[in-house]
């Protein structure tokens, strides 16, 4: 079988047949520019109507005359006697024909296709299976999107202009790199800045002219459709340092779980924990993630290679049918999964209604259509990155909604010892200005001791070498928002993390966020996790083997045993507080746990009377309140 593409210049097609099987034929033909005449006895669909106009179709029975002077025929009638003999007669005249009764008795098949602009994606199952083909076909055109055809416009643009300007033999080079560009950098250039990147890229050939040597990496991206292609920007500028990238797309526990708010799943990782697992394991070598994703402190063995230029950070309030946030009638509602998004709305507006909302960009968006909210809440990134809109699509001022940490921003990471890889990255990926900003962010969220769905927006931008930050904080879904700003000139990284860090002072008026440590026996999200959680409590999940965090680097006020497993699991953790100076309060849920604990040599200072979540979770109140 040879894939071939066939443009129509100006030639008919045929299609003898007046069925659904006839219509679904001519709206392919139609879409690639071919006039179609359709031959039935009867017309039964509609669509065909339509698709051959007035002069478009005879309502009679098929003649072998009618494949003269034609450059396509589609027998796609229900009679196998009558199918075959159009095929005789097409062969006889010499034009190509598709058989839809019998893919192998006509010369080729009508794939599933998809079209962005000028670029064609088709899945041919050989006649096997039409219905997988249109499924690809589907799932295809998710991950790619519009801005695909915009990009090979540029590129068609870009080619022109480099004929004009180069002689044949020094065009080749200057192609494959252009067309490593960032496929939403080349769908948003201008022609004249596409003549200006064409000469920048160029010049730089001119100075490099011998490409890096070729190796090839996988990253560990997210599988919805954002995830992708925000991580296939990022491979396309590894690529132009000669690093080709295979992607390993993962369901992640956040995205398995869309029947449940973000905070209330059990884990601050959500969306990171199995990224960061494959990069254990040696399946990936790298990992894209939205830098919002993450938590506040990466585990020992993980780093940050790299932090992108960021998109818009701001969120975004859509709506079919409202022009505004506060065109909104009292009782509307809106969705939302983010704590931070719902307690900075409800200040402004709390006579709406605040609801659940997950899924991806378009799910939400699709959910908003079906009028099951008034509004939504999106990021201003994803939208922009996917080219989706509302009706009525308006961005929040980061100033009175204040961004999640890093929103807009896409942080690379990889292993703590894959020095040379994290070089490449930075060279390929990192913004200067974009660092700095997301820097300060994160050591304030680190200070506040919170993750990446707390209740917490903090925000910086940096202009004339003075970064400014702001804040809006919430102990709690219930507690009382407190906002803060400040502004200094800063130097580098250091200035920038210390500018965060007295944010963040000032917000809890010197006093951290309690952090206590909660080792697991299951996989099942944690009760008593999200009970804390929702108090401000920040709350390290030790699973079985962890190490947990360092005593030098982080004091922790509470070690918490829900059950004799729980001991156990938490022994590397256990090992490393044996050996430090200091030893955080130690709480054991009952008497089982607590003799546990005991034999471990971590006499409780206190045990709930009973072995219930209720009292465990009132024990730990109480015992953080006396601290205060």
């Amino acid at each position: 079988m040879l894939p071939i593409v066939l443009r129509p210049n100006g030639r008919r097609a045929l299609i003898v047949g007046g069925g659904s099987v006839a219509a679904r034929k001519a709206e392919s033909l139609v879409a690639a520019g071919y006039p179609i005449f359709v031959v039935a006895t009867s017309i039964v669909d509609d669509r065909l109507h339509s698709l051959a106009g007035d002069a478009g179709f005879a309502e009679r029975p098929y003649d072998p005359a009618d494949v003269r002077e034609t450059a396509l025929v589609v027998a796609a009638t229900d009679d196998d006697e009558v199918n075959a003999g159009i095929v005789r007669d097409a062969r006889a005249a010499g034009v190509l024909v598709c058989d839809a009764i019998d893919s192998e008795r006509g010369d080729f098949n009508m794939p599933a296709t998809i079209r962005r602009g000028g670029v064609t994606l088709s899945v041919d199952s050989g006649g096997g299976s039409p219905a997988f083909s249109k499924r690809i076909a589907a799932e295809l055109a998710e991950a790619y999107g519009p801005e695909y055809g915009d990009a090979a416009r540029t590129l068609a643009r870009m080619r022109s202009y480099v004929k004009t300007v180069l002689p044949p033999g020094s065009r080749s080079d200057v192609l494959r790199s252009l067309a490593a560009l960032p496929v939403a950098e080349l769908a948003s250039m201008n022609p004249v800045g596409a003549e200006h990147v064409v000469e920048a890229t160029i010049e730089r050939l001119r100075h490099d002219p011998e490409p890096p040597p070729t190796a090839t990496v996988t990253c560990a991206s997210r599988a919805s459709a954002l995830a992708m292609t925000q991580t296939r920007t990022v491979a396309a500028r590894l690529a132009e340092r000669g690093i080709a990238t295979t992607i390993l797309a993962i369901t992640t526990t956040g995205d398995r779980q869309r029947d449940r708010a973000i905070d209330r799943i059990g884990s601050v990782n959500v969306f990171v924990a199995e990224l960061e697992t494959a990069l254990r394991d040696g399946r990936a070598d790298y990992a894209v993630h939205s830098c919002k994703d993450l938590p506040s402190e990466l585990a020992a063995d993980m780093r940050i290679a790299a932090i992108s230029a960021r998109e818009d950070p701001r969120d975004a309030f859509c709506s079919e049918r409202f022009p505004s946030f506060d065109a909104l009638p009292a009782g509307a509602v809106v969705g939302t999964s983010s704590p931070r998004r719902r307690v900075q709305l409800a200040a402004l507006r709390p006579d709406l209604s605040y609801e659940d909302v997950r899924g991806n960009v378009d799910t939400r968006l699709r959910k908003l259509r079906e009028e099951r909210y008034d509004a939504v809440v999106l990021a201003m990134a994803g939208l922009n990155r996917l080219r989706l809109r509302a009706a009525h699509t308006v961005a929040f001022d980061a100033g009175v909604i204040v961004p999640a940490v890093a929103q807009g921003a896409l942080a690379v990471e990889t292993r703590s010892g894959d020095a040379a890889l994290a070089a490449e990255l930075r060279a390929a990926i990192n913004d200067p200005t974009a660092e700095l900003c997301v820097r300060c962010e994160r050591a304030a969220l680190r200070a506040l001791r919170g993750g990446c769905s707390a209740p917490i927006g903090v925000h910086a931008h940096l202009h004339d070498g003075v970064l400014a930050v702001w804040a809006a904080y919430a102990a709690g879904p219930d507690a009382a928002i407190s906002r803060r700003r400040l502004e200094r000139k800063v130097d580098g990284v250091e200035g920038a993390e210390a500018l965060g860090a007295e944010l963040a002072a000032g917000l809890l008026g010197g006093r951290a966020a309690p952090l206590v440590v909660l080792p697991r026996t299951q996989e099942r999200p944690s009760r008593i996790a999200t009970a804390l959680r929702a108090e401000g409590i920040d709350v390290i999940e030790l699973r079985a083997g962890d190490d947990g965090p360092d005593p030098a680097e982080r004091t922790v006020d509470m070690l918490l045993f829900p059950s004799s497993g729980s001991v156990a699991a938490a022994e590397p953790y256990l090992a490393r507080l044996r050996s430090s100076a200091t030893r955080p309060a130690v709480l054991a849920m009952g008497p089982v746990s607590a003799r546990a604990a005991h034999a471990a040599g971590f006499n409780p200072d206190a045990v709930s009377g009973e072995a219930s979540i209720a009292a465990f979770v009132s024990l730990i109140r109480e015992r953080l309140e006396a601290t205060r």
